[in-house]
């Protein structure tokens, strides 16, 4: 079963996982086999982009630059938001990961989720630790 959306409206290729946080795409899409033309295979892309300036905690700026990098597809695939599944004529709510609650590692900002970090703050004459938004814009919107 081929799940996910197409790239543009006009394109046979789907896009099987977007993943903003650790800046990696999947993709999709049935192209002719080089064996046999009559028949199509399923031929499957994956575009990873290393941020470079990737700091280990993305929340401190000071913090060494991030020089390990691990994907696991598996993780990258599963789908921890519970959807609705019909099965014999009733509806159920399933997820495909089992392993949701292990908090995935960022290596650049999700534009999805909003990340805070301790600020120290000069408050007459006494420091105090306060926490701070970092990014996205989206954040403030709420």
């Amino acid at each position: 079963v081929l799940a996910g959306y197409p790239v543009s409206s006009d394109d046979q290729e789907y896009v099987l996982v977007n993943n903003k946080c650790q800046c990696i795409t999947v993709t999709s899409r049935f192209v002719p086999s080089k064996d046999n033309p009559d028949e199509e295979v399923l031929e499957r892309n994956i575009r990873i982009i290393v941020p470079l300036k990737a700091r280990e905690n993305i929340s401190d700026p000071l913090s060494p630059l991030r020089t390990t990098f691990v994907y696991r597809l598996s993780n990258l695939c599963k789908s921890c938001e519970p959807k609705e599944v019909e099965v014999g004529g009733a509806i159920y709510l399933a997820q495909s990961g089992n392993s949701c609650e292990d908090q995935q590692t960022c290596y650049t900002y999700d534009r999805n989720q909003c990340y805070t970090s301790p600020v120290p703050l000069l408050y007459h004459g006494e420091v105090r630790e306060v926490p701070a938004t970092l990014t996205p814009a989206s954040c403030f919107a709420e």
